[in-house]
């Protein structure tokens, strides 16, 4: 009997294979189409690993490890290879003890329970299994199991974290991924083989280590290893915070939530915040010469709402605060410069009147009387509308925008008159201790649950712009933000649980032929894993209701 042939397309050609053909084996075929390697692909619109077989006429699109989805892909499969060398170097509590936190650098930082940080001499010998792993080609094979059997395997083995979270699972099933006789759950596709994974370096760094991993645009190299004291300071610092109310995984916030609700989770986390808000309105004010406070950050951080609760702590510490908007300084709309895909780049520096905002801010400093400018967003012309302010001896400007720490905007300022903060939303929980949330996500989330809020924008054109706005971010902000004279991280740890239920519906009316539709769906399996809880009892001025609503500011 002739067997079954389906025909595939894939960059503008069409071939035919066997029905049951591994995509893997096909995109072979078409070599020349890479630019680096294809771990995923897509079918038809929809994601899927390598080693799942043709069944109908499809059309192929290529996920190489430079696209956001492929380099996630990549870094997760590099973990669990993490995880199955400490298991045969250290046995399975060594493994099981492994806990994972947030990025370091290009990598992630690890710790390892109940033990001392490990030495290089141990980590060396875990990256030379880690190697001899890769060079082996070891398939990384996938199971589906009920989740009433996952979860009796997680207790068996010892694993209580993904116990915990798969009690609240609503799915039927859950897929598991093994390498040899190491087993685990992860949080999203994974690399076919050990053989993709080539890639990386162990460092022992503070009370850990950091598994080192490439960048994205450069898929086999492993950048320098410069961690960023002041950012691994800060979201240390936010880790403890959990650690105080006992929540570090999501099955903990879950099972806090079903047990005793919101309310205390809610107050103190808030409460923590307020304190740290204080303390830096209390060093603004003690410094005695501060008149330029520079708050940056990332998009959907809340640097809105932060600079209004910081402006109400700094005039109870006997300042008076006035906001400026570094936007109200926009080029005219026809004189902003283009980005390299010929669109306007409100990002850039140069979309900014910095001559007349050191002309202005320079003048206010030396007691003059000064009219600001106010930037018409709808004409995109900058405006004079009779705005005058002259600072007496307790004022301060609460100087808000994106290149707030970077001293080209403001380098007519003396560096003795500026105190610079960095906000971002940092998230310090985890999926469980092998699986973490990116605080992309956190962030993509809020913007979303606000775009349709504030400005009617769509779920399907916020997740589209995010690479752009990423971009900008990474160009125009990260590499400023060790500048800071204090960093604040306004990551809330029971807001997705909140963001949920505004989340969800934007998410679903995402259509599946959509190319947003992949994102999306990753999106609400993530948000899957949260107990919702309505957001009534949040507080007014609290940083969630820039995005959620119901704010006591204007934002």
């Amino acid at each position: 009997m002739e067997q079954n042939m389906r025909k595939v397309e894939l960059g503008g050609t069409v071939k035919e294979y066997p029905q049951g053909t591994a995509y893997g084996e096909i995109v072979k075929d078409f070599r020349e189409l890479w630019d680096a390697p294809v771990i995923l692909v897509t079918v038809n619109g929809k994601l899927e690993e390598l080693h799942k077989k043709l069944k109908k006429d499809c059309r192929l699109e290529l996920v190489t490890t430079k696209d956001s989805i492929g380099h996630e892909t990549y870094k997760r499969s590099v973990c669990m290879l993490l995880l199955k060398a400490i298991y045969d170097v250290a046995g399975k509590d060594g493994a099981d003890n492994v806990v994972i936190h947030y990025s370091v650098g290009s990598g992630y930082y690890f710790t390892i329970k109940q033990s001392t940080a490990p030495d290089q001499e141990f980590l060396d010998r875990v990256k030379a299994r880690m190697h001899e792993l890769a060079e082996a080609n070891l398939p990384i094979q996938k199971r589906s199991v009920s989740t009433h059997e996952a979860v009796e395997l997680f207790h068996k083995h010892g694993m209580y974290d993904k116990e915990q979270l798969f009690r609240y699972r609503r799915v039927s099933r859950v897929n598991l991924y093994s390498i040899g006789n190491y087993e685990d759950y992860f949080y999203g596709y994974m690399a076919s083989h050990t053989g993709y994974l080539r890639y990386f370096d162990l460092k022992s760094y503070d009370e850990g280590f950091v598994l080192e991993l490439p960048e994205r645009n450069r898929p086999d190299e492993i950048p320098p290893f410069a961690p960023e004291e002041k950012i691994f300071r800060v979201q240390k610092e936010s880790q403890e915070w959990v650690e105080k109310l006992d929540i570090a995984c999501v099955g903990d916030l879950n099972d806090r939530i079903t047990g005793e609700g919101i309310q205390n989770i809610l107050l103190v986390q808030e409460a923590l915040q307020e304190a740290k808000i204080s303390g830096i309105a209390e060093r603004i004010a003690e410094a005695g010469n501060k008149k330029f406070v520079m708050i940056a950050g990332p998009s959907s951080s809340g640097k809105t709402t932060f600079s209004h609760r910081l402006s109400i702590q700094l005039r109870a510490h006997g300042m008076r605060p006035h906001p400026i908007a570094v936007d109200n300084y926009f080029v005219n709309r026809e004189n902003t410069p283009l980005d390299e895909f010929g669109e306007k780049n409100y990002e850039c520096l140069e979309a900014i009147d910095v001559e007349q905002f050191n002309k202005d801010m320079l003048a206010l400093l030396s007691g003059e009387r000064v009219e600001l400018p106010v930037y018409n967003f709808k004409t995109g012309m900058r405006e004079y509308r009779g705005d005058f302010l002259k600072l007496g001896k307790e004022d301060v400007l609460v100087i808000e925008g994106i290149h707030g720490l970077n001293d080209r905007l403001s380098y007519g300022l003396p560096m003795e008159n500026k105190f610079k903060i960095y906000i971002s939303a940092l998230t310090q929980l985890n999926i469980d201790e092998h699986n973490r949330i990116p605080t992309t996500d956190g962030r993509l989330i809020r913007r979303i649950v606000r775009d349709a809020r504030t400005r009617g924008i769509s779920a399907k054109e916020t997740i589209a712009r995010w690479p752009s706005v990423r971009r900008g971010e990474e160009a125009n902000i990260f590499p400023f933000q060790e500048q800071a004279d204090v960093m604040f991280n306004s990551a809330l740890v029971y807001e997705l649980a909140c963001l949920k239920l505004y989340a969800e519906p934007l998410l679903f009316g995402i259509d599946q032929k959509e190319p947003e539709y992949v994102e999306a769906k990753r999106l609400l399996k993530f948000l899957d894993y949260f107990v919702a809880v309505p957001s009534e009892a949040v507080p007014h001025n609290s940083i969630l209701r820039e995005f959620v609503g119901g704010s006591c500011f204007d934002v």
